[in-house]
């Protein structure tokens, strides 16, 4: 697991450090609450109000390489116990503090692998206190799955490119955003979709937008220039489907040679004539 958060976490956000005497109350309590699951040590744990976000790591053997690990995200009650299994994935990256919604707290996002050894989808989620239930909970899931950002290659003889990032709108607020091309060559049209991942202000719910026409054209743009990306967190920029959908900028350059009407008339103020 990397992690490679600078942006600052919420007030009411801490990491519990395994070796503090005051936080050994917490350590313990999340170990009971987990006493019944598989797992083979306790990577990190984060309280918010009464949960506890906790990452644990499971290894197939004593002897299996520690980069095969497997990563489960729980929420675990600080009042009761109550345990929730939010997602169990492969090469868990937890990426940055992101800004979701203007009205709650920052969203500590992550990147994961759904498998190890394999041909692997990366999925984009972000997880945070839903205060509706009192639990930890991430972003975009669906029966384990967050949404996609990469997915492996497409079938012999299909080109496919990708491009994704999590971009800031002029609130402030950070969207994801993903566009994924697959090029048949001569035997049929390309198939291309552009996908837009936020959250409605409103209600804090979260959209899944299929961007068309102009709409698609511009998030193109904003995808492939990645002005206000956030760091860590896109991919893809570098391609062939970047490269030819950008357009040249034409400055216009000062003009230097005279007009053609002048012929030697003018005089520098304050010259004799």
């Amino acid at each position: 697991m990397t992690s490679h958060c600078t942006a600052q976490a919420p007030d009411t956000f801490r990491w519990i450090d395994f070796h503090a005497q005051s936080d050994q109350d917490v350590v313990v309590w999340v170990t009971r609450a987990l006493d019944n699951q598989k797992w083979t040590a306790i990577r990190e744990i984060g309280v918010q109000y009464d949960a506890a976000l906790v990452i644990t790591t499971l290894r197939a053997t004593p002897q299996s390489a520690t980069n095969r690990d497997t990563f489960t995200i729980w929420s675990v009650s600080l009042s009761d116990r109550k345990l929730t299994r939010i997602v169990d994935c492969a090469n868990l990256r937890l990426m940055d503090w992101v800004l979701l919604n203007v009205g709650q707290g920052r969203e500590l996002a992550a990147l994961y692998d759904d498998c190890n050894d394999c041909q692997a989808t990366t999925y984009f989620t972000a997880f945070h206190y839903d205060l509706r239930t009192r639990t930890w909970a991430g972003r975009w899931l669906v029966n384990g799955k967050a949404a996609p950002v990469w997915a492996p290659n497409a079938a012999l003889g299909v080109t496919q490119t990708q491009v994704f990032a999590v971009l800031a709108d002029g609130n402030g607020v950070e969207t994801l955003a993903t566009w994924n091309r697959l090029d048949y060559g001569s035997r049929k049209p390309a198939e291309e979709s552009v996908y837009r991942y936020d959250l409605d202000q409103q209600s804090d719910l979260e959209r899944t937008q299929l961007l068309t026409g102009r709409d698609a054209a511009i998030m193109k743009d904003r995808l492939c220039r990645a002005q206000d990306a956030v760091p860590g967190l896109s991919r893809g920029q570098d391609s062939s489907l970047c490269q030819t959908s950008q357009k040249p900028r034409y400055e216009r350059k000062p003009v230097t040679t005279p007009p053609a009407n002048n012929q030697g008339q003018s005089r520098p103020p304050g010259s004799r004539h």
